[in-house]
């Protein structure tokens, strides 16, 4: 089985569909990744479950089970199946108990999502897969992923909700943070304008690196300092997150580096989009990361471009920004999102919350 790619005909439209060893497509996932299409999922969100659903076939094929009458127990398998290096899962090795997991607890549960989402959506068409991967727990019991609790939730306490049957427990991870040395060690290694505006750019706002490579010059306002994220299509097939659009804050440094840019870079090459190729293509993914590799080798250190929005928002939040300006300048859906990413602090950000609250000085006791 693989993952295909597919062009919408007399369109630009893109989307996934996963072939069968027949080479035809798999006719239960097909239907439901034409149905994420229909609704205007982003292809990305379409690749991934397409690939989360050939390994469910994968695990189901290989233990001659039906996708219609499975039970949760072989979804339980399916989640130590995953667990399993390749070659295991076919049975051509034999894993150690020192060996570690081969999928982490996130992606279990990610493809889980995807399943459950699955299982839902033919459950609609009559196949008794309702149950399955959903139950419903008493009012009044939260899971402990969120620490955010909705307004009003209170009025809605004594109603049962639905929760998954399987998920496995995730250590809490906080986001990766560039210090301000390492981020300038950075800006300095790159050898032309335009890569230093795009990291620039991204520290500046913490966009999403798909939001900044569809980026056009007439969404950068220099007299105003403001940097607009429009979701659209775009011909190098980056996407800004689904959503409504917004308006970021930008410094007048940027600004002053976009005109550099312009004016010594740029020059008459003739583009909409404000980051692009020699040719006046708009740079890609695999562009861009070519770029962030040559510069990790470049600097010695391995970083990531979303590393520049983690350090954004945290930074925001260190110098007392609230979380519900974060949330809006990141163009988070939910609040969740926003508290549950970077509501965390360090010693460091705990002493100095102290310091300044004058805690360490003028006891009444002394110890």
């Amino acid at each position: 089985m693989r993952v295909q790619r597919v062009l919408m005909p007399d369109s630009d439209a893109e989307s996934w569909t996963v072939l069968g060893d027949d080479h035809v497509p798999v006719a239960p996932i097909e239907r439901y990744l034409s149905y994420l299409s229909a609704v205007e999922k982003s292809p990305n969100t379409v690749k991934a479950y397409a690939r989360d659903l050939k390994d469910w076939f994968a695990y189901l094929g290989g233990r001659g089970l039906r996708w219609q009458a499975v039970a949760l127990e072989d979804v339980a398998g399916f989640v130590a199946w995953l667990r399993l290096p390749p070659l295991a899962r076919e049975g051509k090795v034999v894993v150690l108990p020192s060996v570690d997991h081969h999928c982490a607890e996130s992606s279990v549960n990610r493809k889980l999502a995807a399943l459950s989402s699955f299982c839902e959506f033919h459950a609609r068409h009559g196949v008794p897969l309702g149950g399955l991967m959903v139950t419903m727990r008493p009012a009044g019991r939260r899971g402990r992923g969120s620490s955010y609790k909705p307004f009003l939730e209170h009025i809605a306490k004594s109603r049962p909700q639905k929760a998954r049957t399987i998920r496995l427990r995730q250590p809490v991870r906080r986001p990766s943070v560039l210090s301000a040395e390492d981020a300038q060690t950075i800006l300095d290694a790159c050898e032309h304008l335009r890569d230093r505006l795009l990291f620039a750019l991204l520290l500046d706002t913490g966009l999403r690196i798909g939001e900044a490579l569809g980026l056009r010059h007439e969404d950068i306002t220099l007299a105003e300092r403001q940097v607009s994220v429009i979701p659209r299509p775009n011909a190098n097939r980056v996407r800004a997150k689904a959503g409504r659009s917004r308006d970021v804050p930008a410094s007048a440094e940027l600004m002053r580096l976009y005109a550099d840019y312009l004016n010594r870079e740029y020059g008459a090459l003739d583009s909409d989009y404000v980051f692009v190729n020699l040719w006046g293509r708009p740079l890609t993914y695999s562009a861009t990361y070519d770029l962030v590799i040559r510069l990790r080798r470049r600097t010695g250190i391995d970083f990531e471009p979303h590393q520049f929005r983690h350090t954004y928002a945290t930074w925001l939040l260190r110098k007392g920004a609230g979380m519900e300006s974060v949330k809006e300048l990141l163009g988070h859906a939910s609040i969740t999102t926003t508290i549950d990413t970077y509501g965390h602090l360090t010693v460091e950000d705990a002493r100095r919350t102290l310091e300044a609250a004058g805690w360490f000085n003028g006891r009444e006791v002394q110890l």
